[in-house]
Order: C-alpha cells, then sequence, then structure tokens
C-alpha cells in the first residue's frame, strides 16, 4: 500500500515558499510568545546491531530539523528531548519559561510506538484546561497516523493532530492556528475551532479527529498527501537544531538550559545530515519512491559544504552521515556535488581535511561512478554503505552481480573508502551453499574478502507505505504471536524473524546469528590489527569489528530468547494487514490518502448523529495497537 501520487503539476511546492512561511511566521512569533517541547521516542529494546552505537550517538535528524524550522521562524522558546538521553522525561512534568508548554510535539518510528504511547498517555495526566496541544509525526504518522488516535472512554489519550509530512506541512498548520488564535488564547482551544469551522481541510498533510457531542473521536479526516519542496537547499541550517538540545540527565522535566551547542559533539560525535532525496529504483519492499511522489531532491554542493563547515566550527562535529536514499542517483548531480565539497576551503584549509563523512548508494550506481571515487575521497568521503541486499539478485535485481559486487568493494578500499554492506535475509536464501553464492554465509566470506568493513543482515519484514505491505500480509507470512507472546513493535526491526512462510523461522533466526557471527569475532579483530602495511582502513576496519561485537552481544541476548520460541512454540499468523479500527475519508468524505485497504469509511446519512458515532465492526487484529510494520 503506497502513498498516493498527487495530480502532475501539484506535487512541488513553488519555489522559496519555505523561506516565505518561515519569513511570515517570525513576523509574528514574538506576539504569541510560544513555548514548544519536541520528544524523540527511543524503545531501549531497539539497542542492536546494525544502529548499535550511532543509535544513541548520532542526534536523529528529524527532530532537529523541525526543531531548526521552528527557531528559524521566530520560536525561541523551543527544546529538542531525545529519549534516547532522557529516559526518565516525561510530559507531565515539564516546564518551559517556567509553564506547561503550549506545543507538545513527538516524532516517532514504528518501531518505537510503544514509548509514543507512553507519551501521549502521560500528557493526558495534564488537566484538559491546561494541556499543550498535541502534535504527533515521523515515519510512524506518516504512514499509520491512526495509530496516535484513540476512542476509549476508558483509557481517553489520544493526539490531537498527526503531521504526514515535512516542516512546511507543520509551519502551514501553525500559521492557520496563529490566525484563528485570539490574543492570551491557549493554542489548542484555536486548534479545536479552526478543526470544527474546516479551516486545517486546506493544508495536505495532516489527519485530525473529529468528535460530535459526546467528545469521544468518532472519525478521523486526512487532507491528502503533502507538497514536498524541491530545493532542499530552502531547509534551515541543520547547526539551529543543535542549539535546541535537552542535555542528557535522569530528571523527569527539564533543564533550565538547552545543551551548550558547543557540547553538542561531545555527545552526539555523528551528525545526521540530508543531502538528497528519493530514489530511482521502485523496490516492492521499500517506501522512499512513493514518499517521495518520485521525486528526486537535492542540496547544492555548495550548501552541504556551508552545513559541514557550520558543524565543525559550531558544534564540534566532524563526522557526518548522509541521510540519502541513494547519493549515486544521478551521476551528474553527484559529481557537483563532490566537486563543490572538495573545492570547498574554509579559514584557509580544504573542507575534506577536517570532516569525514559516508552515506548511502546502491552496487551498480557506484560502479558507475567508480571513475569519480578519487574525487569522493578527496571530498572528506570515507565510508558507503552499499544496498547488496543479495548478491545474487535472487530476491531484488538493482543491477547488482558477484563480480560487480566484489569489483566494487576494491574500488572503493583502493580509494580509501569503507565499503559498508547492506544484506537482507530471505526465507527461500539458505544459510550455505556448495556450488553457488546464493547462501547467506557464503556471502558474507566473500563480502568480507573483497574488505567489507561492517555488515548489516536484516530479515526482509513488512514495510509500512511499501507496495508489497498487503501482500506480504495476505500471503499468510507475518506472524502474530508465538508461544503466546504477540510480536510487539519493537521487534518488527529486521533482527527478529516476524514474517515467514518457512517450515522452521527459528532457523532463519539463526541463520541471522550465524552471519553476523561470522563476519564479528575476536579472530577479525587480532586480523585487522595485525594486517601488514600502514594502510589506515585497518584501523577502521578494527575499531568497527570492536564496536560490532559490542552490538553483537546485546543482539544475540534480546534474539536468542526468540529463536527458542520460534523453536518450542506455537505460531499464530495474522489474517490480514493492520487497518485503522476508527473510521477514516478526505476532506471531501471520499477514502482517505493514509487507510490501508479495508479501513471503513463514516457511515452517515447527510449529517452527523450527535452522540451517535458510526458502528465500526472489525478483525480483532484491526483493534490491537501492538501489530506493527517494521521501519
Amino acid at each position: 500500500m503506497e502513498l498516493p501520487r498527487r495530480a502532475s503539476g501539484d506535487v512541488l511546492l513553488r519555489p522559496g515558499e519555505l523561506t516565505d512561511i518561515r519569513r511570515r511566521l517570525a513576523a509574528v512569533a514574538d506576539k504569541h510568545d510560544l513555548a514548544t517541547v519536541i520528544v524523540c521516542c527511543f524503545d531501549r529494546r531497539t539497542r542492536m546491531l546494525p544502529f548499535f552505537y550511532a543509535d544513541i550517538r548520532m542526534a536523529p535528524a528529524g527532530v532537529r530539523a523541525i526543531g531548526a524550522a521552528m527557531l528559524d521562524s521566530g520560536f525561541h522558546k523551543t527544546r529538542v528531548v531525545l529519549q534516547q538521553w532522557n529516559r526518565r522525561f516525561r510530559p507531565s512534568a515539564m516546564r518551559l519559561d517556567g509553564r506547561i508548554p503550549d506545543i507538545l510535539m513527538i516524532s516517532s518510528m514504528q518501531i518505537h510506538s510503544a514509548e509514543c504511547t507512553a507519551l501521549l498517555r502521560d500528557a493526558f495526566r495534564i488537566d484538559a484546561s491546561r494541556r499543550p496541544l498535541i502534535i504527533v509525526g515521523g515515519p510512524l504518522a506518516i504512514y499509520e497516523p491512526w495509530r496516535v488516535f484513540r476512542n476509549d472512554e476508558r483509557d481517553p489519550f489520544t493526539a490531537d493532530v498527526a503531521v504526514t509530512g515535512e516542516e512546511y506541512v507543520l509551519l502551514s498548520f501553525l500559521e492557520a492556528l496563529l490566525a484563528e488564535r485570539s490574543s492570551g488564547e491557549p493554542l489548542r482551544k484555536a486548534f479545536l475551532r479552526a478543526r470544527d469551522r474546516g479551516v486545517l481541510d486546506g493544508i495536505p498533510g495532516l489527519v485530525y479527529g473529529r468528535a460530535w457531542a459526546d467528545g469521544v473521536t468518532d472519525e478521523l479526516v486526512d487532507t491528502g498527501v503533502q507538497r514536498l519542496v524541491g530545493d532542499l537547499d530552502e531547509l534551515p541550517f541543520a547547526d539551529l537544531g543543535y542549539r535546541l538540545l535537552e542535555p542528557p540527565g535522569r530528571s523527569a522535566t527539564l533543564a533550565p538550559e538547552p545543551l551548550h551547542a558547543g557540547l553538542a559533539g561531545r555527545y552526539s560525535p555523528i551528525s545526521c545530515l540530508v543531502l538528497t532525496l528519493g530514489c530511482k529504483l521502485s523496490c516492492p519492499y521499500c517506501p522512499i519512491p512513493a514518499y517521495n511522489q518520485r521525486q528526486c531532491r537535492t542540496k547544492s554542493g555548495e550548501r552541504i559544504a556551508e552545513e559541514m563547515y557550520r558543524l565543525y566550527s559550531r558544534c564540534g562535529i566532524r563526522h557526518h552521515f548522509g541521510a540519502d536514499d541513494n547519493f549515486f542517483n544521478n551521476q551528474e548531480r553527484s559529481t557537483a556535488i563532490l566537486e563543490s565539497i572538495a573545492a570547498a576551503k574554509f579559514d584557509g584549509v580544504e573542507l575534506g581535511r577536517k570532516v569525514r563523512w559516508g552515506t548511502e548508494a546502491t552496487v551498480q550506481d557506484t560502479w558507475r561512478m567508480r571513475d569519480r571515487l578519487d574525487l569522493a575521497h578527496r571530498a572528506g568521503m570515507r565510508a558507503l554503505w552499499l544496498g547488496v541486499e543479495d548478491m545474487t539478485a535472487t530476491l531484488v535485481a538493482k543491477g547488482q552481480s558477484v563480480d560487480k559486487t566484489v569489483d566494487t568493494f576494491r574500488l572503493l578500499r583502493r580509494n580509501r573508502i569503507c565499503p559498508m554492506p547492506m544484506l537482507m535475509h530471505y526465507d527461500e536464501q539458505p544459510l550455505y551453499t556448495r556450488e553457488t553464492h546464493q547462501g547467506l554465509l557464503n556471502q558474507v566470506r566473500l563480502l568480507r574478502r573483497a574488505g567489507a568493513a561492517s555488515m548489516q543482515i536484516l530479515m526482509v519484514t513488512p514495510s509500512p507505505g511499501s507496495r508489497s505491505y498487503d501482500e506480504v500480509y495476505a500471503s499468510g507470512r507475518v506472524l502474530e504471536s508465538v508461544g503466546g507472546k504477540r510480536v510487539e513493535p519493537y521487534m518488527v526491526d529486521g533482527n527478529h524473524v516476524v514474517a515467514s512462510v518457512h517450515a522452521k523461522p527459528w532457523r532463519q533466526q539463526l541463520n541471522l546469528m550465524v552471519g553476523y557471527v561470522c563476519f564479528y569475532n575476536p579472530y577479525r579483530l587480532l586480523a585487522a590489527l595485525l594486517r601488514p602495511g600502514v594502510n589506515r582502513l585497518r584501523y577502521k576496519e578494527a575499531g568497527l569489528q570492536f564496536l560490532g561485537m559490542w552490538g553483537l552481544s546485546h543482539t544475540l541476548r534480546h534474539t536468542f530468547p526468540w529463536m527458542i520460541r520460534l523453536l518450542l512454540g506455537k505460531v499464530s499468523r495474522a489474517d490480514g494487514a493492520p487497518v485503522s479500527p476508527l473510521p477514516m475519508r478526505s476532506v471531501d468524505g471520499g477514502p482517505a490518502s493514509h487507510a490501508l485497504p479495508g479501513t471503513p469509511l463514516p457511515r452517515r446519512d447527510g449529517a452527523p448523529q450527535p452522540g451517535k458515532p458510526s458502528a465500526v465492526s472489525l478483525p480483532r487484529r484491526a483493534l490491537d495497537p501492538t501489530t506493527l510494520a517494521s521501519e
């Protein structure tokens, strides 16, 4: 179930509109004096490979980007709280500028949705007359916005609105509310009035609940798919978001002041930067192309260079990860970016000598850029995460082959760029094969000999927003419970086998563990340290081996018990994809853009009946908030 595409010619915002709306908001921000807290959800049960270490040492780009947009729009009383650093934070205890904030924003991925629910529930401990406006965003809201709404009077916590888009959607929403707000009026009260008057219906990218006389949410209104900013140079500078971070601590409330920007590099030594967005491929398990409306968006090389330097000089951050969908998607564009970064000089020194960065690409596109890998190194690129998926192209064909993959890895090593392969394990793939390279262990060993510096192995799982999402559920692959334990959101991370038609799914779980142990082990650590020569890559490889073994210990501790359940327990399978228990509709009464097939439409005869919510009969799976798909 991919997101629908907007009409041709109505996909992108007018050039300069994102900049203009920030300017308009900045002109009225002081008058409204809003205080905002933005929280990034984090479920610590997800602390496993391949994201171990980076998960708490790299401040997420999404919440920082929203914080930067708020700050650049004149809302200086804004704080960004990372649950990675502030696990005891509670909305009911928060105070900013000596008062309960006007806005509480929560950003969550699907795998962290349990923490999102806990934050919403705690926020409802605040008296309704003082409760902030609650906005939920992030991947959870983009692909399954109905997850954050409730209509249970016994447990009445819910978001006020879900933002299913990027910065411009949020800023447009705030602009509409501030135009509606009276002096000194609670922002949430202005929201309720704007909602009931239909003011929000013209802002694509929102989902909100509508209630009738009894105050219980009866339906969700979806304003449609967002319009996208085409030129990423219009985004606020990333260093603004680092000025707003809550210092790491164990308190339930907020510190008097945010973390000093100069100390950001101490706690977040890696910065996640948006460089390009979009991918020309259309893999059935990936939601990226549809989310980007088949557009490929980019920042200029000059802007990227300036952003890296600002983070280095103001925040002390030298290492960056480019949050690209496929950096080498377009050879001409990629070359222009690399040339600009390589030529950039600040304080008389080349930028490529001050910063180090890595990003993502496919094997095929990296092979096509093989003559420019030296340029990439001069621009500061030191690592490249490659979507190998399956070297034999049995799972998905992306132009990769065994020989091309091996040659590409060796070229990267020759240009002192660490190859970081990403593999996907699937039901039909054996652990080992004698005559071919199809086996998982065969591919891990081959990539290791070709020079892979790290390894990512994840099981294929259903991904919300992907073309095959509903089909995977319909085929009976998705596990609902094993040995009496329900599949919880944090488990749908690719490390746990939660979607398989294999007769013995425990073997697939074992395969994942064996593959990681084959790559991360003391023997490889010693081999990296004792390898002859002066190639600096061996020291990086040794460091990655150490981190990998550390992360592997956490991964085995969490996944081994699940393998035992798969071996001994009774497996129950889901009979269909989860859908909203609440009716969803578009602003004109038709199907909602962000609703999955099977989602009920409101039952109405002309006008709503006050106090009589629409009757909805759904299978039990649709009412279960724990049946989530992976990010």
